[in-house]
């Protein structure tokens, strides 16, 4: 494992660079297509959270998986039902629950600036081998539970 004093003098503030320049790019985007979908950022956000689940979320668990109140979810998963793009149902397992779940109506004419995402993420990974590309996805899951670790969840 690479050490702060292994690393090229700045190899740091290169690092840093990179990720933040990837992180606004992200951000304008998930922006442009909330805009599209006549959402906010938050609520497109909100919805990714709930259609990449394995099934059906409580407003709880969206709000510890985005980090926002439950009254915020609240308001959230309203304007995202009042858009068609999720629905209010009872728990089947335990009815005073009430579950969101994604309805898939209109979500599949947002899908062209994903798939563009995508192929533009397939393109980068095709210059990679196998040994590469597991250092790669290894530094983004650590990255990911530790920025979710230490700066999400406090």
């Amino acid at each position: 494992m690479a050490k702060m004093f292994d690393m090229e003098p700045d190899a740091l503030e290169r690092f840093t660079w990179y990720m933040r320049e990837q992180s606004a790019l992200t951000v304008m985007f998930h922006a442009r297509v909330a805009e599209q979908m006549g959402l906010s950022a938050t609520d497109e956000k909100c919805l990714d959270l709930a259609m990449r689940a394995d099934g059906p979320l409580t407003a709880g668990r969206i709000a510890e998986l985005s980090g926002l109140s439950t009254g915020a979810v609240t308001g959230v998963i309203d304007r995202l039902e009042r858009a068609g793009f999720v629905r209010r149902v009872r728990d089947p397992h335990d009815r005073r629950k009430v579950l969101v779940e994604v309805t898939p109506g209109d979500l599949e004419k947002f899908g062209a600036p994903f798939e563009k995402a995508r192929d533009s993420m397939v393109e980068v990974l095709e210059q990679f081998d196998a040994d590469e590309l597991r250092v790669i996805e290894r530094y983004l899951r650590l990255q990911t539970e530790t920025f979710r670790r230490r700066v999400i969840d406090t």
